[in-house]
């Protein structure tokens, strides 16, 4: 787009009072994923509240400004050429509240504060989430799974904007919309603004007890190396009709190490991606391109991504 009509639609932002919230040019997407790749958005938008987000949505489809909805960037590769549009990120809608059975966050909120709240309020369950990177919202949308349990597991309710409408609809769980990695909102064009966890209030006295389970699985996602460089963590689904994890199945091909420009497989794990320090969106694309030929061609096995590139080379709106 012209850059003279992106900021005409971003004065809207500016001058209105039902928008509150950052406004940004160009803004560089390595900065909001955590494998540190991406070029510009045009303009970025942190709505600080739902009802900014609306506003903010409403005004770039007037305006006919192609958008992306962006959460904590965990599960995501984007083009080297970034974005045609806006980039409309909910990270700023973040409140997280509590009662005794469950626990209550906007999309933005990042795991590690919703686990960190039920600890220093004595509510357990979320434990097994410790150290996830990544929004509620993100997690709620590809349904993540952290040691054999999803997050489907925990949920009780959610909220988002219809597509269309732009109003908030109530979504209350239903086992038959989940399977594993997967949840109603992919591929729907639902934006997540709530979703609430059960938990369990526990005593005071408890806190200590969760805090060391949060640790422990801290603790074993570092020994792990899931924090040694940056990366989108798993790369490909598991699929049990291969009999194995997907990241064997990778060592096993004797992918581990393997390079093309600044991408690498772990050299720890096949089904992590690494930057190793100057990757490019292209490069991500064309390793995680050779895993699945070279994997094909010893195995027979198709694997699936399940990070998500977008962006200029076939970026659509979520």
């Amino acid at each position: 787009m012209r850059m003279s009509s992106i900021r005409e639609t971003a004065e809207k932002f500016n001058i209105c009072a039902n928008f509150r919230g950052i406004v940004r040019f160009s803004e560089q997407m390595s900065l909001h994923t955590t494998f540190k790749v991406g070029g510009p958005a045009p303009l970025y938008i942190e709505p600080a509240d739902v009802s900014s987000l609306i506003f903010a949505l409403k005004t770039l489809r007037n305006d006919s400004v192609p958008y992306f909805i962006l959460g904590g960037g965990s599960n995501i590769v984007v083009s080297d050429a970034g974005f045609d549009g806006a980039v409309v990120s909910t990270a700023d809608i973040r409140g997280i509240s509590a009662d005794e059975e469950s626990v209550t966050c906007g999309a933005g909120a990042p795991m590690a504060s919703v686990v960190d709240f039920c600890t220093e309020h004595a509510l357990s369950g979320l434990e097994v989430f410790a150290g996830i990177p990544g929004t509620a919202g993100g997690a709620l949308y590809m349904n993540a799974r952290c040691f054999n349990v999803s997050v489907s597991d925990v949920l009780v309710s959610a909220e988002y904007l219809d597509q269309d409408s732009l109003e908030q609809i109530p979504y209350q769980f239903s086992s038959a919309d989940w399977e594993y990695k997967k949840s109603p909102f992919q591929s729907t064009g639902r934006i997540i603004t709530k979703a609430v966890f059960r938990a369990t209030q526990l005593q005071e006295s408890a806190k200590d007890e969760i805090a060391s389970k949060c640790r422990s699985y801290v603790d074993e996602r570092v020994n792990k190396g899931h924090f040694r460089y940056p990366s989108a963590g798993s790369v490909f689904r598991n699929n049990r009709a291969f009999g194995k994890p997907a990241g064997k199945i990778i060592d096993e091909a004797g992918l581990c190490g393997y390079r093309i420009g600044g991408a690498q497989v772990a050299p720890w794990h096949g089904n992590f991606i690494i930057n190793s320090g100057d990757a490019t969106e292209a490069d991500i694309r064309s390793l995680v391109n050779y895993i699945i030929n070279a994997v094909k061609e010893k195995t027979g096995f198709t694997l699936e991504p399940e990070i998500i590139f977008c962006g200029c080379s076939g970026s659509k709106n979520k």
